[in-house]
């Protein structure tokens, strides 16, 4: 595969940060496709731009001092650094501590998410990929995974065991990860990713709510597959019906692929 390019859940997704021009053609991208038997490949372009778009990033690119936070935020702040110390380290020395935090994440998950072995967990993880740690009285239960690229850090995967929610864990990892890298490293944003196809995600409302993260606009890019955009052809016209069947896991990959059709199709009008 271009090294361009990584598949991520059946799509190819660019390596590269979203503010980083994708400048593959489309030819180039199909045969990508073909190759590695994806349903489609998505990128954006005019990442935040000024016009409001359908699609969009979660971003951040303020420098947060703990007063420039609410009273509330700050207090919960405090409360989780209290609770937990929050570092960097090596993902090599915590590789079953990690599977368990993962593990005990994905099955509070309300979805048909396939759990991954061990094997697989590992195989996954980029050594490029920087680690945080959060640590409860010595001991790991939460993690961040993020890609750094271009001036860019992707928050690109949170898991905090869920018995320790309640305690701040979350706000303390945030607020660490956020001074580190606007104020130490002066990364020009930081990200949580884009818009969620799903449904809402309650990580981003957080982010946006708790810690100023916003809406960084794009224009989104896809290319299907031929087999996929068939399927759109014949289903498309009647995804509102298909919409309502969400709850049988048969239907949950085409109404994803749907829906960000729909998405696609409404930038058009924009």
């Amino acid at each position: 595969m271009c090294d361009c390019w990584r598949k991520y859940n059946g799509a190819l997704i660019p390596l590269q940060p979203p503010n980083v021009p994708v400048k593959d053609n489309h030819e180039v991208i199909f045969s990508l496709i073909k190759k590695q038997n994806a349903y489609f490949a998505r990128w954006v372009s005019d990442f935040d731009c000024k016009d409001k778009k359908e699609f969009w990033y979660i971003v951040n690119n303020k420098n947060m001092y703990l007063d420039d936070y609410s009273s509330n935020t700050r207090n919960q702040i405090k409360k989780g650094l209290k609770n937990f110390n929050i570092e960097k380290i090596s993902h090599k020395l915590y590789y079953q501590q990690l599977y368990e935090i993962y593990c005990d994440v994905i099955k509070n998950y309300n979805s048909d998410f396939l759990f991954k072995d061990i094997n697989d967990f590992i195989s996954n993880i980029s050594d490029s990929c920087e680690f945080w740690g959060v640590f409860y009285k010595d001991k790991l239960i939460g993690y961040s995974q993020n890609r750094v690229s271009h001036n860019f850090c992707d928050y690109s995967t949170i898991k905090i065991s869920k018995k320790y929610t309640k305690m701040y864990a979350n706000y303390a990892l945030i607020y660490e990860m956020n001074r580190y890298y606007l104020k130490d490293r002066k990364i020009n944003y930081v990200s949580d990713g884009a818009r969620s196809i799903l449904h809402d995600s309650k990580i981003q409302e957080f982010l946006v709510k708790k810690f100023k993260f916003r809406k960084a606009y794009c224009h989104l890019h896809i290319i299907y597959s031929t087999p996929v955009r068939f399927i759109i052809f014949v289903l498309f016209p009647f995804r509102f019906l298909i919409f309502k069947l969400n709850y049988f896991s048969l239907f949950k990959k085409i109404i994803a692929i749907l829906k960000q059709e729909e998405i696609f199709q409404l930038q058009k009008s924009e």
